[in-house]
């Protein structure tokens, strides 16, 4: 036994919804700004760095050399940062500013339901945990 209180799943959770919680303030900054001229709206990916840190394809042999490199492999989650940066996939308006409000809106809405859903998951594992520990003996 490794003396872990959480699993992958659980940890992998965790970043999920901090990452998240980061988006949402992104985007709603984005969407807060998509009036003043001049703004580049901002985006957040962190999809790619953590399927790779929490190892979906199984190559847990995979480490990095160097501290600048993409976290791989057990325990990388605690080390995975976001990158937040220009938005290079968006037009300019006249005024300079690169908000597309209706992208943006939608982007904050699925970030909500998946913000939910990575709660509820960790809500029943916890539950599930809270079972073993009281019920778990009888």
């Amino acid at each position: 036994m490794s003396g872990k209180m959480f699993d992958k799943t659980t940890d992998a959770l965790g970043s999920s919804v901090n990452f998240r919680l980061l988006r949402n303030n992104v985007v709603s900054s984005n969407i807060a700004n998509a009036e003043t001229p001049g703004y580049k709206a901002k985006k957040l990916d962190f999809e790619a760095a953590l399927s790779r840190a929490i190892d979906l394809n199984g190559l847990n042999k995979l480490n990095t050399d160097h501290p600048d490199h993409a976290p791989v492999g057990g325990g990388s989650i605690s080390r995975l940062k976001a990158d937040i940066y220009d938005n290079p996939d968006v037009n300019m308006s006249n005024d300079g500013n690169t908000v597309d409000l209706e992208k943006e809106m939608a982007k904050l809405a699925e970030n909500t339901i998946l913000y939910k859903a990575a709660l509820k998951l960790i809500n029943k594992k916890l539950a599930a945990m809270k079972y073993v520990a009281s019920e778990g003996g009888r």
